[in-house]
């Protein structure tokens, strides 16, 4: 009886395993999926849109940038969102509007480039709570002060990117 019993518990427990296995492997492959169609998406807006998408990257770029820029050195007493900056304020005026903020700063410089990658990476996490959000912009700006030229570069352009489709969708 007791080896009965044994027995049943085993299969019970290789079963019960099974199941758990099963069930996270269920779980990991739709989050695959979650994330394939997603990608999918993505690119099919890309697609779709690439004329609008390719038009707006250097609009959300100007825009960070500005973004930044003016809070920093506060050369334009409003303070712009970056979304406003984007939906509502003419490109010709932007484009203005940074170049006075960043003064004897060239646009490609890394003053310029810096103002990007926060600017854009607030706007990545304004969803989230505001200290949590201090907190990983505090992590943006030590990995800023870490990265070289090129790496910060390419960040800048994968962010602008992915915030631009935002914008589509």
């Amino acid at each position: 009886m007791l080896l009965r019993i044994l027995l049943l518990l085993m299969i019970f427990s290789d079963i019960s395993s099974a199941a758990s296995y099963a069930s996270a492997s269920q779980a990991k492959v739709e989050q695959e999926k979650t994330s394939q169609e997603k990608s999918d998406h993505d690119q099919w807006l890309k697609d779709r849109f690439s004329d609008q998408h390719e038009q707006l990257i250097p609009i959300v770029a100007v825009a960070d940038m500005f973004f930044s820029c003016n809070k920093v050195r506060k050369t334009d007493p409003i303070g712009y969102q970056i979304k406003e900056l984007i939906t509502v304020m003419h490109k010709d005026v932007l484009a203005e509007k940074l170049n006075q903020c960043l003064a004897e700063d060239l646009i490609k410089s890394d003053v310029a480039l810096n103002f990007g990658l926060l600017g854009c990476f607030h706007e990545q996490l304004a969803q989230l709570p505001n200290e949590e959000k201090q907190q990983k912009m505090k992590l943006v700006k030590q990995a800023i002060a870490s990265l070289s030229r090129e790496e910060r570069q390419k960040s800048f352009t994968q962010c602008v990117t992915d915030q631009a489709i935002g914008y589509l969708k």
